[in-house]
C-alpha cells in the first residue's frame, strides 16, 4: 500500500461567468491518494479530518476512489477551505487559504501511527509540510521511515503560505536526505532556486540521497532525472485544457501507479536501477493521467478504465 499524507481541504472553484464557486475535495496528497485508489492501486490516506460536512465530504470521496481512510483521525476543528483563481492567459493556479486552527495542520508527533510491512511506500508534500505543528509532526514520520520504505515528495509550493522562503528552503533541503522520489514542478523549482542551474542543484540533491527527481513543464511534458546522470523527457498528448488543478497530483499518481503495478516500490533499488525504456513508459503514462484530469473541471484524475480509453 501507498499511504499518503498530509492535507485534505475544500477547493472552492470558479464557475463560469462568475457565476460562484462550486466547492471540490482537494489537497495535494489528498489528491494524489484519490488518484491511486482510481488508478485501483493500494492507497491509504493519513491525515486529521474534522467532522464538520466538510470533513464527511472528504472521508466519503477517498472512500469512493476506493482509498483505505482507517489511518485518519477526526476532530471537531474546521477544515481547511481555499478559494481557487484560474488565470484566462492559463498560467499558473493561485490559490487563497483559509487555515487557521484547521483540523489537517493540527497533527501532533505523539498522534504518529505504527505502520505494518504492507505499507511499501509514504508519500508527502505541499502545504501539509508548511503550516504547525502538523508539519513538524509529518517531517518525524518521514526521518522515521527513511530507507525502511520508499518515500515520496511533491512539494507543491504554495508561496502564500510562506512567509520566510529561506528557512523553507533550509527546511526542503533536510527533506533531500530522507526522500527516495521528488515530483515539482518547474514553477515550484524557480521559486526555490531562483538563480540556481537546475541540472547543477539536482546532482546536489542525488550526492544528498534521492534516487528519483522528476520535473514537470506543463504542456512542456516531463523530465526524469535519474543518479546514473540521465535526462529522460515525454512529451505529454494534445488535449483541450479546461483548467490545471490537480494535474501535478494527477502525474504523480498515475507514476507511483505504475511502479507499484511493476514492482518497483518493493525497495529502493529497483527506483535507483530504471532504466531509459522504463521510465519513458511511467513518464508517458503519467503524463496521459495528467491530460485527462487537464480536460475537465477541478482536481478530478482518472480511472484505470478510462486510461484505456481516447482523450476527450
Amino acid at each position: 500500500m501507498i499511504l499518503c499524507c498530509g492535507e485534505a481541504l475544500i477547493d472552492f472553484v470558479p464557475l463560469p461567468n462568475g457565476q460562484g464557486y462550486q466547492p471540490c475535495p482537494g489537497g495535494s496528497a489528498f489528491n494524489i491518494a484519490v488518484g491511486l485508489g482510481r488508478l485501483e492501486a493500494p492507497a491509504g490516506f493519513f491525515c486529521k479530518l474534522s467532522t464538520d460536512f466538510f470533513g464527511d465530504m472528504l472521508v466519503d470521496f477517498l472512500k469512493d476512489s476506493g482509498v483505505d481512510t482507517s489511518r485518519c483521525i477526526r476532530v471537531e476543528n474546521p477544515t481547511t477551505l481555499a478559494f481557487v483563481s484560474l488565470p484566462s492567459d492559463g498560467g499558473e493556479t493561485q490559490f487563497s487559504f483559509y487555515a487557521i486552527d484547521s483540523a489537517d495542520r493540527m497533527l501532533t508527533a505523539a498522534e504518529l501511527p505504527q505502520l505494518p510491512e504492507a505499507i511499501t511506500a509514504l508519500h508527502f508534500g505541499s502545504i501539509s509540510l508548511v503550516m504547525e505543528p502538523g508539519a513538524s509532526a509529518l517531517e518525524a514520520l518521514m526521518a522515521r521511515e527513511r530507507r525502511q520504505r520508499i518515500i515520496s515528495l511533491d512539494p507543491n509550493v504554495r508561496p502564500g503560505l510562506i512567509p520566510d522562503p529561506d528557512a523553507y528552503r533550509r527546511r526542503f533541503e533536510g527533506w533531500m536526505e530522507q526522500v527516495d522520489i521528488i515530483r515539482l514542478s518547474q514553477v515550484d523549482f524557480d521559486f526555490l532556486y531562483p538563480r540556481e542551474a537546475q541540472r547543477q542543484q539536482i546532482s546536489r540533491w542525488f550526492r544528498q540521497g534521492i534516487a528519483l527527481c522528476i520535473v514537470t513543464s506543463g504542456d512542456a511534458g516531463a523530465t526524469a532525472y535519474t543518479a546514473a546522470g540521465e535526462q529522460i523527457k515525454a512529451a505529454p498528448p494534445a488535449v483541450e485544457v479546461i483548467d490545471t488543478v490537480g494535474a501535478g497530483d494527477t502525474f504523480l499518481a498515475a507514476l507511483l501507479a505504475h511502479f507499484d503495478r511493476a514492482g518497483w516500490l518493493a525497495d529502493r533499488e529497483h527506483i535507483l536501477n530504471l532504466t531509459k525504456e522504463q521510465l519513458l513508459v511511467g513518464l508517458h503514462y503519467a503524463n496521459l493521467a495528467a491530460a485527462i484530469n487537464c480536460s475537465r473541471k477541478g482536481a478530478n484524475p482518472p480511472t484505470r478504465a478510462e486510461m484505456a480509453q481516447p482523450l476527450p
